[in-house]
């Protein structure tokens, strides 16, 4: 299974989400590979926010070593599942990459938690610290549910393996 996070700068929302998915499946013994991108370029290369850092080291997990990267068109041929943290996101990832855009594989990372709501991951950029903590929040039972839907059909087909 390999899943993509997403947002806009891929420095605040995108790398918790691939911090905490990672450490989620990590902690369950899954073989997932999990990624985040941003959809503009103004921070590639750069390491998360300080304050996006701070709350998941604060959280036990460390994302210091994560750096930012622009979501591409073949995003969509290397991912299983692609999370956006808002719908602004989806209509840049659709923009970029065109003719590959594949809706089956795209959906709001909230939708996990309340389907067709359309709710979005609030961007904590401009904002205090709280904020941050605040889309920890969200983020980590979002990620929860994707480990409970997904980790069970990893394991059916282990077993149908053997």
């Amino acid at each position: 299974m390999k899943i993509l996070m997403v947002c806009l700068g891929n420095i605040c929302r995108s790398p918790l989400a691939e911090g905490i998915l990672q450490h989620k499946v990590q902690e369950a013994g899954l073989n997932w590979t999990v990624d985040s991108a941003g959809t503009n370029g103004y921070h590639v290369g750069e390491t998360p926010h300080r304050l996006s850092q701070k709350v998941a080291l604060h959280n036990g997990i460390d994302i210091s070593q994560q750096r930012a990267r622009r979501f591409t068109a073949a995003d969509f041929q290397q991912f299983d599942h692609i999370y956006a943290m808002a719908e602004d996101v989806i209509d840049d990832m659709k923009r970029i990459a065109g003719k590959q855009y594949n809706p089956a594989k795209v959906q709001l990372l909230m939708d996990v938690l309340h389907p067709g709501k359309q709710m979005d991951v609030p961007d904590p950029w401009y904002g205090p610290e709280p904020g941050y903590h605040e889309v920890f929040a969200m983020i980590d039972e979002a990620c929860d549910e994707i480990i409970q839907q997904f980790a069970p059909v990893q394991s059916n087909q282990k077993q149908q393996q053997q």
